[in-house]
């Protein structure tokens, strides 16, 4: 009698959306006398890896810093390379996409990207956009007080246009103007490289987020990484301004 597979099933732990501030890829590769690009490289398919744990994991959305806005001030051959990587990245990984199911989306401005990089990622979106599994939230040229200035003027011009008082605005409102209208609030925020701040990244969604730094590098962050971030959190106690019912 042949013996059955044992299988272990992936566990989200509660999480429905997680976000990654993806930090180490230069470091990670001057520790290995490589340059910053070979770590930017590595970085790129990271995500994808990890994209396709939490799509197993049966969690919702993964939003991840992919290009902040402030990330223009770096020189200029390492962005043209973070982009040419992007687009190498979305064109093999589009089947892989495919065939698990999963949904491509951005939050950012990336009409300012290079225009074969726009092309790839509309590519990539439009192919993606019926998938049903996890939403992989991409930060392309996203900075959280442009999301929210942006928010705020389009609520700002639906006064205007008198379909709204400013009596109503609220939290809902606003969470209905962001990048993230319609997604699972933030449950979880991983930041690695072991640094502790939030760099303008989706200020307003984090609330009442749990927060983990870890000193692991990015390239480093495995999907066996993951499991630990998200055993952590499942011993954290969530009180949203409240009290333990101890």
């Amino acid at each position: 009698m042949a013996k059955r597979k044992q299988t272990t099933e992936l566990l989200n732990y509660g999480v429905k959306h997680i976000a990654f501030i993806m930090d180490g890829n230069g470091r990670w590769a001057k520790k290995r006398m490589r340059p910053r690009n070979f770590g930017h490289a590595e970085g790129a398919k990271r995500i994808f890896e990890i994209a396709l744990d939490c799509n197993k994991r049966k969690i919702e959305v993964m939003s991840c810093y992919a290009f902040s806005t402030e990330n223009w001030n770096r020189p200029q051959s390492e962005i043209d390379y973070l982009f040419k990587q992007l687009e190498v990245e979305l064109k093999k990984k589009i089947p892989t996409l495919m065939k698990e199911n999963i949904k491509l989306v951005t939050m950012g401005d990336i009409t300012r990207l290079p225009l074969s990089t726009q092309e790839e990622i509309n590519k990539a979106v439009n192919e993606t956009s019926a998938n049903s599994g996890l939403i992989l939230n991409m930060g392309l040229n996203y900075g959280s007080y442009d999301e929210i200035i942006r928010g705020f003027k389009n609520i700002a011009k639906r006064i205007e246009a008198n379909e709204i008082k400013s009596d109503d605005i609220d939290v809902k409102m606003i969470d209905n103007h962001l990048y993230t209208a319609g997604y699972p609030p933030l449950d979880l925020l991983i930041r690695t490289s072991g640094e502790m701040r939030l760099s303008n990244f989706m200020l307003w969604q984090l609330a009442y987020t749990e927060l983990i730094f870890t000193p692991v590098y990015w390239p480093d962050y495995t999907p066996e990484q993951l499991e630990l971030s998200l055993q952590e959190f499942s011993k954290r106690k969530r009180r949203y301004g409240g009290l333990d019912n101890e």
